[in-house]
């Protein structure tokens, strides 16, 4: 039988917790999403004295919930935003350099419809041209630049296009990762450098004799056990909790995020059948999806098909920010104006939705415009008490950020420390195995290197090589090592983002999820009480996921007021 780990190496959470009690640190990162993350790797590389905290698991809020592309953002060219691109296609080319084992080329398609359509020959031109503008900024640093597809060349890569209605495509390409493997990574990473690492500990106050002088006195909530942290700088990286970490620190709560919701479907791939990922119009709208194929068979077809990302202002509860009855219908409308299958609420076999903390403008005109015409550049603030809070920005310019809030804390010590994550590996990356099966390819491509850890524990036991949930190609391995190694708590930390089983098909997770339990119960050291607990409340968040889906948003926000 497999036994719990012990607490040798760096990134455990019971060694962590016992050097946030014991020691001092320079900077403590509030906050483990793609931002603290990379704050606490960039602070960790120029030598500074490292912890984080996080409230719930690491990439619960945002960063496990967007469109899981590294990319320039060719709308925010369209939108005249050439600085935020040109910054997240030279990030791009970092990303794809640092963590080429979880950074993927990934061609998209732009389809160019007749009179007929949505998108009309006569603004092909102006199209043509914003590619050239977006190689010329930067994308061609990917290695490729962007070509016209002819009708056929384009219906092949989505079939179920109304063919006489399609003129021609233009072929471009961008990145893929898996956002939350992409955090964890990063953590990792940071760790291997020395970072002290926690997940499930709540700030409850942030104390400043000077601002070189912090307690931050956090509450272990597996255990319910407090811990006062002392550091001699904060770096607030809450996201769209960032304004409520700030008053902690200065006694009033500041306005300052404006929180954007974006929600994905997740379909069979059968009913779009796309091998490259395409972009779509929104039929009355001036906003475009991404179709994008999940889970290659490595014979050029795939599992399945996400579509998003909706953006618009959200008005419920930041903690649950649900996939209502409306933001399916306008996913699945624009879908099926762009495809012939007639995709239906009942293929729907996964959804998430996740909330961009844009920053507010002093531009009343853009208070009151559409999220989605928002920058997506980020801040960096410094307190009165020196507490750095950094918000905004995007996943793919992650290690900007952090960056600048780093330098933002060696400000606040006096000291001149440098970043060093421009041409920084991160964890996986060295003594990757060749791949050849597409079980090498999937675990390859999530692990990197940490692959053999996975197939040796298959050698000690067989049976953890067969599928996690059915359907899906996760192993009963990777929830292993996603609770020894990756400091996974509950089910839904397995399910849903050290796996993304969860986005991809709910409702098999839920059956798979007690036979899930019995395996990751003694490695937790679970009580049968503890074990019931876990399994109760990601059932439980599943059914409250399904029944959201179901009712408008409206409903959703009354029935939460």
């Amino acid at each position: 039988m497999l036994k719990a780990m012990s607490n040798e190496h760096a990134f455990h959470r019971s060694y962590s917790l016992s050097r946030l009690a014991a020691e001092e640190f320079d900077v403590l990162v509030i906050g483990g999403g793609i931002t603290g993350a990379g704050a606490a790797l960039d602070a960790a590389s120029r030598g500074l004295k490292v912890a984080l905290v996080e409230r719930d698991d690491f990439a619960s809020g945002t960063s496990s919930k967007s469109s899981k592309l590294v990319h320039g953002g060719l709308r925010y060219l369209q939108q005249g935003d050439v600085r935020l691109v040109y910054q997240a296609l030279r990030e791009r080319k970092r990303l794809r350099r640092n963590a080429p084992h979880l950074v993927h080329v990934l061609p998209f398609m732009i389809p160019i419809l007749t009179k007929d359509g949505v998108v009309s020959k006569k603004i092909a031109r102006a199209l043509g041209s914003a590619m050239w503008m977006y190689d010329i900024t930067g994308g061609w640093r990917i290695g490729r630049i962007h070509r016209r597809l002819s009708a056929n060349a384009a219906f092949k890569h989505l079939p179920t296009m109304p063919r006489p209605k399609l003129a021609s495509a233009y072929l471009y390409y961008d990145a893929e990762a898996d956002d939350a493997r992409l955090v964890l990574t990063v953590l990792r990473t940071a760790a291997d450098n020395g970072a002290a690492i926690a997940n499930r500990c709540r700030v409850d106050s942030v104390n400043s004799a000077s601002t070189t002088q912090h307690v931050v006195n956090v509450t272990d909530t597996l255990t319910n056990t407090s811990i006062a942290i002392r550091t001699r700088a904060v770096v607030n990286a809450g996201g769209v909790w960032a304004d409520d970490v700030r008053a902690l620190d200065e006694n009033i709560h500041p306005d300052t995020i404006r929180p954007a919701k974006g929600v994905h479907l997740t379909v069979p791939w059968e009913k779009v059948r796309n091998d490259i990922a395409v972009v779509i119009p929104v039929p009355k709208d001036r906003r475009s999806l991404f179709v994008v194929p999940w889970l290659s068979n490595g014979d050029g077809t795939y599992q399945f098909t996400y579509i998003g990302t909706t953006d618009t202002d959200y008005k419920g509860p930041v903690n649950d920010p649900q996939c209502t009855k409306d933001d399916i219908e306008y996913v699945l409308d624009a879908l099926n104006a762009s495809v012939t299958t007639g995709v239906t609420f009942d293929d729907v076999t996964g959804v998430w939705s996740g909330l961009r903390p844009l920053v507010k403008t002093d531009d009343t005109s853009a208070k009151a415009g559409r999220t989605a015409d928002l920058s997506r550049r980020h801040k960096v603030f410094t307190s009165d008490n020196g507490v750095v809070t950094v918000t905004g920005g995007k996943l793919t310019t992650y290690r900007e950020m952090a960056e600048d809030a780093i330098d933002a804390v060696c400000e606040v010590l006096g000291v001149k420390k440098h970043s060093r994550t421009k041409s920084f590996a991160l964890h996986g990356v060295a003594g990757r195995r060749g791949t050849k099966t597409q079980r090498d390819l999937h675990l390859d491509g999530r692990y990197g290197s940490d692959a053999k850890d996975i197939y040796a524990l298959i050698s000690q036991d067989p049976t953890l090589g067969e599928p996690l949930v059915a359907g899906l190609p996760y192993l009963r391995a990777e929830a292993v090592y996603a609770v020894t190694h990756e400091m996974a708590t509950s089910l839904d930390d397995v399910f849903t983002r050290r796996t993304r089983a969860r986005l991809v098909h709910r409702r098999n997770c839920v059956a798979a999820a007690p036979a899930v339990a019995d395996l990751i119960a003694p490695l937790l050291n679970w009580t049968n009480e503890q074990r019931a607990a876990s399994l109760a409340e990601f059932m439980d968040e599943c059914a409250r996921e399904d029944a959201a889906s179901h009712v408008t948003e409206a409903e959703f926000i009354a029935s939460h007021q």
